[in-house]
């Protein structure tokens, strides 16, 4: 695998992308894998590829309970928020993002010819709109619903 095919001038594109927008998530990512392919680590890609989406869920999941776990969220300050119409709402679409992610990520492993789609459509929301790259399983899921049979 030559380290400067079309590939990775497609990564270099996605890494100029992140930069002119400031976005440091998609800037690392790419960087990671253009330094796996130079140094010939592309052996690492099929098990980025498996698992990658998992642990990267993992990791955000952490993050997102790290309050929790700290004690800057307390378990009185969770059961009151059910008592405020803007936390129930918040679960009702926390539910709705969890099932739209479960479907997506099923269309992406059934139809992988959309993921190239959905992924250049989230680097330029990343990009333009300072959107965040947790898009692409969201934006599965409702393409999910849109072509549904």
């Amino acid at each position: 695998m030559s380290p400067f095919d079309t590939s990775s001038l497609v990564l270099l594109l996605f890494a100029a992308l992140g930069i002119l927008s400031g976005n440091t998530s998609i800037t690392i990512a790419v960087l990671v894998l253009l330094l796996l392919r130079v140094t010939n680590l592309h052996q690492t890609f099929p098990w980025l590829e498996k698992y990658g989406l998992t642990w990267g869920i993992v990791i955000l999941t952490l993050g997102i309970l790290t309050p929790i776990a700290s004690g800057k969220t307390s378990l009185q300050d969770l059961l009151h928020s059910f008592l405020h119409w803007k936390s129930l709402l918040a679960v009702g679409v926390g539910v709705l993002v969890a099932y739209l992610g479960g479907r997506g990520a099923a269309l992406m492993a059934s139809q992988p010819t959309v993921v190239t789609g959905l992924l250049l459509g989230t680097i330029l929301g990343v990009t333009f709109f300072r959107g965040v790259p947790v898009g692409p399983l969201i934006a599965a899921g409702i393409l999910s619903l849109l072509i549904a049979r």
